[in-house]
């Protein structure tokens, strides 16, 4: 992100001033591959002017005596961007930075192109992180907390490079005028980083996530033979987070090679990793941490499955709502299994989701001809 490249100069496309050096609107590209399009004065950048690197990045802003100063746009190869302030071409100064699809990654101050003080970075799924960084930019610190989607509940506590160490349940109280503050709940237990591994779900499996419990209950469901499902606390806006989809992580050949009654509780996690509860781990008196294995399947779902960056389970999968839900709703995702026989497009469906699967086509058929 910082214009002061050692660059050598190799074509120049513009007016020359008498020593030959660019002078007014020039495009100069380097032997790095790297272009500045802008206005120069006697060879010196000075005015509105973009780089564009060799990498698809680009930086823009305005040149005082060749260096960049004030706001600055860096755009990231893949459409990311993070505006700042600059001081002779380095970051010195409040930054927010965005990803591609235009949500919030970062918010806090740059020192010589360096993160510092107090910081915000924010995940797509909606939890973020707030704290002090160290040294090195880093969000380290005895005083961090992540905080759920719900802008509210939190953890808080010590962490390193943004990964829970140990923490304790705290709310957020105010974000919006000076310092934010955390009130740590009496007695709270103690959270710490526990991924899954393909043979334990974790240290804790009967301490609840406590964000997900304001969120959902287990209950018998309302579909018959289903058994449990999971049901809304509260009534519920679109694209809320409900639930979290922890599990021991094992192979997709794992899974495709046992018998179908052995996967009632699996999810894909990406490419590699299946995201699996077995039993009896199925059973709440045995493990409680995360809920989101309880929802039942619909062809018309009021919830879906989404990626998330758990604190304590790390990358998971999470539960999140379609549109408004009512409270004491039952959930309801789409498992996603493979209408085909070969299953090559994602996990080959069980029997009973071909039998349901031909039922609701039926239906949807019978429902067209009326």
């Amino acid at each position: 992100m910082d214009s002061d490249d050692e660059n050598v100069e190799e074509v120049v496309d513009g007016p020359l001033d008498e020593d030959g050096q660019p002078h007014g609107f020039c495009t100069v590209t380097y032997s790095s591959s790297d272009r500045f399009e802008g206005h120069f004065t006697h060879g010196e950048k000075n005015g509105k002017g973009k780089f564009f690197f060799f990498d698809g990045s680009a930086l823009e802003g305005f040149y005082v005596d060749d260096a960049l100063q004030g706001q600055g746009v860096y755009t990231y190869e893949d459409g990311g961007v993070l505006h700042g302030t600059y001081v002779d071409g380095e970051l010195n100064g409040p930054a927010q930075e965005f990803d591609g699809e235009g949500r919030s990654v970062f918010r806090g101050q740059y020192k010589d192109n360096i993160r510092c003080g107090e910081c915000w970075v924010y995940y797509p799924d909606g939890g973020c992180v707030f704290g002090e960084v160290n040294e090195d930019g880093e969000m380290t610190g005895e005083s961090i907390a992540y905080i759920y989607p719900d802008g509210r509940t939190a953890l808080y506590g010590s962490f390193v490079e943004g990964e829970l160490i140990e923490a304790r349940l705290a709310t957020l109280i105010s974000n919006q005028t000076g310092r934010p503050r955390f009130e740590t709940t009496p007695n709270s237990p103690v959270y710490s980083y526990d991924k899954s591994t393909s043979t334990c779900i974790g240290t804790h499996t009967l301490l609840p996530d406590p964000y997900e419990i304001q969120k959902v209950f287990v209950a018998d469901s309302v579909i018959p033979g289903a058994g449990q499902g999971l049901f809304a606390k509260a009534d519920v806006e679109a694209n809320t987070v409900m639930a979290f989809y922890n599990g021991v992580r094992i192979t997709h050949s794992e899974v495709d090679s046992r018998d179908w009654a052995l996967n009632g509780n699996t999810i894909s996690l990406d490419e590699d990793t299946v995201i699996d509860v077995p039993q009896p781990l199925d059973q709440t008196e045995k493990y409680c941490a995360s809920l989101g294995h309880k929802a039942n399947h619909s062809f018309t779902p009021n919830c879906k499955y989404d990626p998330f960056v758990h604190p304590r389970f790390g990358p998971i999968k999470c539960i999140r709502s379609l549109r408004a839900v009512q409270k004491h709703e039952e959930l309801m995702v789409a498992y996603g299994y493979d209408h085909e026989p070969t299953g090559k497009n994602g996990p080959e469906a069980p029997d009973w989701y071909k039998q349901e699967l031909e039922v609701f086509q039926q239906r949807q058929l019978a429902s067209a001809s009326q």
